[in-house]
């Protein structure tokens, strides 16, 4: 992992570990790599995008300032999604686009993600060019005066701009459904409304109201029960909740049951397989999926290929073989044909599409992909311990007991978060108790060496 990037672009707690300095710095180096190679214009142009937490507008100002000092102009975007910024970079043919999110963490996080002139997260090569630049050779950053300092103008119309894109993917109306939505009090809270009134369905909001504190806050994705509750309450035929920058997406069916990404990805791509556009029969998953998942998909005759842990790894395998659905168990899913990255409305607008045209409750779509008892526990690790969990013999013994008792039967991941001090342990077997008495196991362990 690099030393300012992680698996999702420079997160950490805002303004004191990372911090406006590096928010300028990582705006000056940015634009400099990202639009060496742009287009040829008197000035490179680099979008920026928001999400609601406090933090965003001091991080906004400190990029703005490093961006507009090394000439570029900057256009800004506001409070929009990430898949938002990913797709008005290359509709307004930017040179970059920068999103100011922390994603599904809490509000004292933030972050930045950098995208390409294309709408894609830059690779890990151009991540490390601009992290060389920032902390090796910060020389060769030349800072301009006068005349050639870049512009700030705001885009008014981006919002617009991006649900015409989503509402263009589909083309039926959805009427006769009751639907709820939960925005995180998010990057969704700017879009959803505007979004979803076209298509018919009734819809109800709930945690539209950011205040710039409340984002996460025992609601969204991560926090999903407000939402159960209410669609068994309300009668709603399906719910959806999107996490705090809106490229996440997880379903409840009319029942209360958790559809995650996992079953989101089989049943979407069974339908596809059904409409011929499931290009070469293949879904993208990370090795974070159920064994459910990946039966049901054997069942039904497609094929998957499994990344490491990341978006970015499933986009990268995306690309390269020609598969056009993929995603993870989080509820990033990547519709290729339509978005560059994970997109979290994008993918409840293909989902009450899949339903209108089957005209079967979600439950019913989703009720034959099995479950294996799963358990995920997040051990909150000290800094200086970061990296050292795979070197620690006292951790490796323990999984390795744990593979020896659980044999074919089960299956074991541990890995470190790529965001934040965390060792993350995940079980799958076939008895909830194993999976519960391994789990604390690992844990205990990994508690005992690492923090």
């Amino acid at each position: 992992m690099g030393r300012l990037f992680g698996t999702d672009g420079a997160r950490g707690v805002a303004v004191t570990e990372l911090t406006c300095e590096m928010a300028m710095n990582i705006g000056r180096a940015a634009a400099i790599v990202l639009t060496k190679h742009g287009t040829k214009k008197e000035k490179a142009r680099i979008l920026i995008g928001k999400d609601t937490r406090i933090s965003s507008d001091i991080l906004e100002a400190a990029l703005v300032a490093g961006i507009t000092s090394v000439g570029a102009d900057v256009e800004l975007l506001g409070v929009v999604p990430t898949p938002a910024v990913a797709y008005l970079v290359k509709y307004y043919e930017a040179d970059a686009g920068v999103m100011i999110s922390a994603s599904h963490n809490t509000v004292e996080y933030n972050g930045i993600k950098l995208f390409s002139s294309t709408g894609f997260k830059l690779p890990d090569a151009v991540e490390n060019e601009i992290e060389a630049l920032i902390l090796d050779t910060p020389e060769q950053i030349t800072l301009h005066d006068g005349k050639d300092v870049g512009r700030v103008r705001t885009l008014y119309g981006a919002v617009s701009e991006y649900n015409e894109h989503i509402q263009s993917t589909v083309k039926g109306m959805f009427h006769g459904l009751l639907v709820a939505i939960d925005c995180a009090n998010g990057s969704a809270s700017a879009t959803a409304e505007a979004l979803f009134y076209k298509f018919g369905a009734e819809f109800i909001y709930i945690n539209n109201e950011p205040t710039g504190l409340n984002i996460n806050d025992n609601c969204g994705s991560t926090h999903i029960e407000q939402l159960r509750e209410l669609v068994v309450k309300r009668g709603c035929d399906v719910g959806f909740a999107f996490d705090g920058d809106a490229d996440r997406c997880l379903a409840v069916d009319e029942k209360g049951n958790i559809i995650d990404g996992d079953k989101l990805i089989a049943i979407m791509s069974r339908y596809m397989k059904e409409k011929q556009t499931l290009k070469n029969n293949t879904a993208v998953v990370t090795v974070m999926s159920n064994l459910g998942f990946h039966k049901f998909m054997k069942a039904n005759g497609i094929d998957t290929v499994c990344t490491k842990v990341g978006d970015r790894y499933v986009l990268e395998e995306m690309l390269a073989s020609g598969y056009n659905i993929g995603g993870e168990q989080s509820g990033h899913i990547i519709f290729l044909d339509h978005a560059t990255t994970g997109d979290g409305q994008l993918t409840a607008v293909q989902v009450l599409q899949m339903m209108t045209d089957s005209k079967l409750p979600l439950s019913k779509l989703a009720g034959d992909i099995p479950d294996y008892p799963q358990k995920l526990e997040n051990v909150k690790i000290t800094e200086e311990k970061r990296g050292l969990w795979d070197k620690t013999p006292e951790i490796n013994a323990v999984i390795q007991q744990a593979q020896d008792a659980l044999g074919n039967n089960g299956r074991i991941l541990v890995r470190e978060s790529g965001t934040e001090p965390l060792v993350r342990v995940m079980i799958e077997a076939a008895e909830m108790p194993q999976v519960e008495e391994w789990v604390g196991r690992i844990v205990a362990v990994v508690r005992e060496q690492l923090c």
